[in-house]
């Protein structure tokens, strides 16, 4: 017999995993469909590491191994996508193969919050103000939303001000009760490292003298204590130096799986977790109400495995009373899609699909942010704190990491990152920039190798916010669901003259931290983009042939579907009834400056949403244009 639930969701990462374990706690019966297995019960070692040991579970629980995780054979998915539809274009990005450029995804429980750099900073109140113009639903609204952010996280990184919110204090807009675990790490061994200390003085003195409101800025940052997720900063938008909290717990990762097998494990007759379970076509009856799931049951059956199994899969299905909900993310939620019938009928046609639902809209308006970094070799052999660093188990850092969750380990590697506008015409700061310990020139296969033997560089990283490209796609490669989608972000193809010039600014206000230390000798060479880049012109030349991003949103938008929307207010699928999305592909626009708090946010967003609808009669409608 086809196994019965009220709820089936495609994928466990920050907005699938989030979801499922609501509804379980609410009382439904959830299965939770997940392609891969559990990083910390898998084995895998990392491309170009030099050895064939098992780098599980450290690679998924130590802060500091996160590349090492996107590298892990047992965890990683391999997507090649192409910046440029010219090929002479492409190929002039020196991290350029003959498939393109590596984007890391992973395919295990958790998904992306398995391998990411564990940042949790919050969007702009106007990411969530042009949802709710957008559909005409307050619930939407930067109040609302910022309720569901309180819901969610547990803060660690205030001491203080948990103490003050016991007695019904609340001055930073925090939750504090939330089942996400946040934290800062700010090892003590990198404050007594001189070299990072002076980095840290030099930059904040440039910082503060580098324009607009000094006062403001001060002001900001002594009400905030330097926290980006403070009430402050996401009412005022300010700027300024800030450090990074992470989704970690008592120094350790964790994210979406950990919350799934906390409540599989309360709750195992309502929560059933389906790995190594890749669902191929959401089913849809005669009226276009999903009925159910088909899936392959197997280990590495998606092509983009690093080791894809030859094995062809067991076919399987599932059937949900109430609703199917995709959240396989900005790449494999459209792919689901058109495997299922739903999409641009003249992209389905021709990979023999019937269409069923017409919806253009899937698969385009695919976004990301643009990224690249300045790296310094600094004038000595090593950081200091890192002089014993080997990204191997047992070393010294692992074992301090290990007996008291604390040191370099605790960290992402992140230093001190500031924000700031490109220009004084940008309406909020629309760049992050984050020094980073170590050589990092974006994604390629084995980066995490050459990573690993750097100990004397300092980069820069330069994110670009509220980026203007509307012009990425996701495409069927094929009619079979273990391919590969085709992806194109058609870098710089709308609005391209503004995002190129605020990178630009990006670059020249982090090389302008880095003139004292250049000035003192303590930085040996620019080695990326090196000295003979120095005009604006040559600037915008190396960000166009070397930028990346990693954080894939936007290719199926809430919004009219004659204007390219896919989802209603209420996430469901237009044309559809009892098919809803939950991750990043949901967004119109890409919000703030780090993807994972807003997905986590669409995870219990959604599960509001569902449970409300399950619990009327009939559903409610989605405003504007609901279904």
């Amino acid at each position: 017999m086809t196994p019965t639930y009220d709820y089936i969701v495609v994928g466990s990462g920050a907005g699938g995993g989030t979801l499922a374990a609501r509804l379980a706690e609410e009382g439904m019966r959830v299965l939770l469909l997940e392609a891969g297995g559990d990083p910390r019960t898998l084995k895998g070692s990392v491309r170009d590491m030099g050895d064939a040991q098992n780098r599980l579970p450290a690679d998924y629980d130590v802060p500091a191994f996160h590349p090492f995780a996107t590298e892990n054979a047992a965890l990683r998915w391999d997507y090649f996508v192409r910046h440029y539809k010219d090929a002479d274009t492409q190929a002039r990005n020196p991290k350029a193969g003959p498939e393109g450029v590596l984007y890391p995804r992973a395919g295990t429980l958790g998904g992306c919050t398995a391998h990411n750099a564990m940042i949790f900073v919050y969007p702009h109140h106007s990411d969530w103000q042009h949802i709710a113009e957008l559909t005409g639903d307050d619930g939407w609204s930067p109040k609302a939303m910022h309720e569901v952010f309180q819901k969610l996280e547990n803060c660690h990184h205030r001491p203080m001000q948990r103490t003050l919110n016991m007695v019904g204090i609340d001055r930073t807009g925090h939750g504090y009760d939330g089942w996400l675990s946040t934290e800062k790490a700010i090892p003590r061994a990198a404050l007594r490292d001189d070299e990072i200390m002076e980095v840290v003085r030099k930059s904040l003195r440039e910082m503060l003298s580098s324009g607009g409101d000094v006062l403001r800025r001060l002001r900001w940052f002594a009400n905030s204590a330097a926290d980006p997720n403070d009430r402050d900063r996401i009412d005022d938008d300010a700027d300024g130096m800030v450090y990074t909290p992470l989704t970690t717990r008592d120094g350790v990762r964790t994210g979406s799986r950990e919350r799934v097998l906390d409540v599989a494990r309360r709750y195992p007759d309502r929560l059933t977790i389906e790995l190594d379970a890749l669902a191929t076509r959401v089913i849809l009856d005669s009226d276009n109400r999903a009925t159910g799931v088909e899936y392959l049951k197997g280990a590495r059956l998606y092509r983009a495995h690093a080791d894809p199994g030859a094995a062809p899969g067991e076919p399987r299905q599932a059937d949900a009373a109430q609703e199917v909900i995709l959240a396989g993310g900005a790449f494999n939620t459209p792919q689901l899609l058109m495997l299922s019938g739903i999409g641009d009928p003249e992209a389905l046609t021709p990979h023999g699909l019937t269409p069923k639902v017409s919806l253009p809209g899937v698969g385009r308006n695919l976004q990301d942010r643009y990224e690249v970094t300045v790296v310094n070799r600094m004038n000595f052999d090593s950081w200091e704190s890192m002089a014993e660093c080997r990204y191997q188990v047992d070393d010294p850092l692992w074992q301090t990491w290990k007996k008291t969750g604390d040191g370099l380990y605790a960290t992402n590697g992140a230093a001190l990152a500031v924000i700031r506008r490109s220009s004084a015409a940008q309406p909020l700061p629309d760049l992050f920039c984050m020094a980073l310990l170590g050589k990092f020139r974006g994604y390629y296969p084995g980066y995490a190798a050459d990573l690993a033997s750097s100990r004397n560089h300092l980069s820069w990283a330069i994110l670009k916010a509220h980026t203007l490209n509307r012009a990425g796609r996701v495409r069927l490669a094929s009619a079979d669901p273990r391919d590969r989608p085709v992806i194109e972000f058609n870098y710089f193809a709308e609005g391209g003259d503004e995002d190129l010039s605020a990178v630009v600014e990006g670059v020249k206000f982090v090389r302008k931290l880095c003139e004292p230390l250049h000035e003192r000798g303590r930085i040996a060479a620019e080695e990326i983009p090196g000295p003979q880049v120095r005009t604006d012109a040559q600037i915008a030349d190396f960000v166009r042939d070397n930028c990346w991003g990693h954080h894939a949103s936007c290719s199926c938008p809430i919004g009219p579907p004659d204007q390219g929307g896919v989802l209603d207010s209420r996430l469901r699928v237009h044309g559809t009834t009892g098919l809803r999305i939950a991750d990043a592909s949901v967004f119109p626009k890409i919000p703030g400056f780090f993807i994972a708090s807003a997905v986590y946010m669409i995870g219990e967003k959604a599960a509001d949403m569902v449970l409300q609808d399950a619990h009327s009669q009939p559903q409610s409608e989605g405003k504007l244009y609901g279904t």
